[in-house]
């Protein structure tokens, strides 16, 4: 089984029952922005950079959320 990144992980790429490929180019740019904030993390990171990199990541979690049930309705 392959294994995802965080960001395919979290915006779950394997999940379209529509096939749309539209929602794949959605999923998949979340997924590379997701990927690209979490290399910002560095080992013993933690605070306000730690917070900021979170927030961030849910963030764009919740956009290809609302993009998607945007491309879909």
């Amino acid at each position: 089984m392959d294994q995802k990144t965080l960001g395919e992980s979290r915006v779950r790429t394997s999940f379209n029952p529509s096939s749309d490929g539209t929602v794949d180019q959605i999923k998949q740019k979340a997924a590379e922005l997701i990927n690209l904030v979490e290399g910002l993390r560095t080992t013993g990171i933690a605070g306000e950079k730690a917070r900021l990199i979170s927030l961030a990541q849910t963030d764009i979690e919740s956009a290809a959320m609302w993009a998607v049930k945007a491309a879909t309705c």
